[in-house]
């Protein structure tokens, strides 16, 4: 082994136990205890994003009333819905941990139901490239936010993020599954379009902490 692999593997290793079994770069959440095979379940339909009349596309549709008053400037989220997920959990504002690995809401009955959110220098909602870094656990008994969101949102879901004083809807436009070990540049896009990004662990339980997939959500900031 040359002496450049040698010194990626070794830090390869030392951030998968800093964060308690997860490999590079990922949050380390804990997934739903039942095995989940590919993506789980049917994509739904997104909804038409403009007005039409006998399939003739005319005007753009109404905003939702749940996106107003629209965010002009970025602000830092403290709560997220999700129709049929969750009314309005609640968003921490964490920082990185020393190996540059994303901090993740407390292993608490609380914890458990809120969502775990990169704070700058990570990406606020409203700017105008990056993802929005978001995490959630999920529980073996499936009863964390982590468990809801592989049951419940899929492509086309809207996901409305709110401030203090202001909001701003989502539409999820692609949900994968990757491996534990892949790098995650996708996730960490600080320059593409505005985007939420949202992982938890999936696949198959190894051992505590250590599962064999990760389920990612990217959402594209509706108009």
């Amino acid at each position: 082994m040359s002496l450049r692999a040698g010194l990626v593997a070794a830090l390869v290793l030392v951030l998968a136990l800093a964060v308690g079994g997860a490999l590079l770069l990922w949050p380390a959440n804990e997934p739903s205890a039942a095995d989940r095979r590919g993506t789980g379940g049917p994509t739904a339909a997104p909804p038409p994003p403009f007005a039409t009349v006998d399939g003739t596309t005319l005007v753009a549709a109404p905003e939702p009333r749940a996106c107003r008053p629209r965010a002009r400037t970025p602000f830092t989220p403290t709560t997220i819905a999700i129709a049929g997920v969750t009314d309005g959990a609640h968003v921490l504002a964490l920082p990185r941990d020393a190996s540059g690995v994303p901090g993740v809401p407390p292993l608490t009955s609380t914890g458990k139901s809120e969502f775990a959110w990169d704070r700058p220098p990570g990406i606020r909602p409203g700017q105008r490239h990056g993802n929005v870094l978001l995490n959630a656990h999920t529980w073996p008994d499936g009863t964390a936010l982590g468990n809801r969101l592989l049951a419940g949102l899929h492509e086309g879901d809207r996901i409305v993020v709110r401030g203090q004083h202001a909001s701003l809807c989502y539409r999820v436009t692609d949900r994968v599954e990757v491996p534990a070990d892949a790098a995650g540049t996708r996730y960490y896009d600080r320059s593409g379009r505005p985007q939420l990004a949202i992982v938890v662990c999936s696949g198959t339980r190894l051992g505590p902490g250590s599962w064999t997939k990760r389920t990612l959500w990217f959402a594209s900031a509706l108009p």
